[in-house]
């Protein structure tokens, strides 16, 4: 259990770092959001259960703030991204179709 935890403790440190990086590097705020959700979701996953199998006594707390994590992450990001699009946050240069242009459009109608 010792060495599984420590390895998930490594493995959810590095998802995390490179979900920092992607913050920093990616061009704009959707990018970034799906860059930060994605990797850090995954590395604090990583990181709680190798810190629940290193102490099992909080090895059910784990399991408990990784199903919150997995139910919260993706809609906090979502509804992070739709409020930056309704409010006028531009797209990169870089992207090529804007999905929710039209969704947006017809919610006005």
């Amino acid at each position: 259990m010792a060495i599984a935890g420590n390895i998930l403790i490594l493995i959810g440190s590095l998802f995390l770092f490179l979900g920092s990086l992607g913050i920093f590097r990616m061009p704009d705020v959707y990018n970034r959001l799906q860059a930060g959700t994605k990797a850090t979701t995954l590395g604090a996953m990583s990181l709680i259960l190798g810190i629940g199998f290193l102490n099992n006594e909080f090895l059910v707390k784990s399991i408990v703030l990784i199903i919150f994590i997995v139910l919260t992450n993706p809609v906090s990001s979502s509804t992070i991204a739709r409020a930056s699009h309704k409010s006028g946050v531009p797209l990169t240069d870089k992207s090529i179709i804007d999905v929710c242009r039209d969704d947006i459009r017809k919610e006005e109608v």
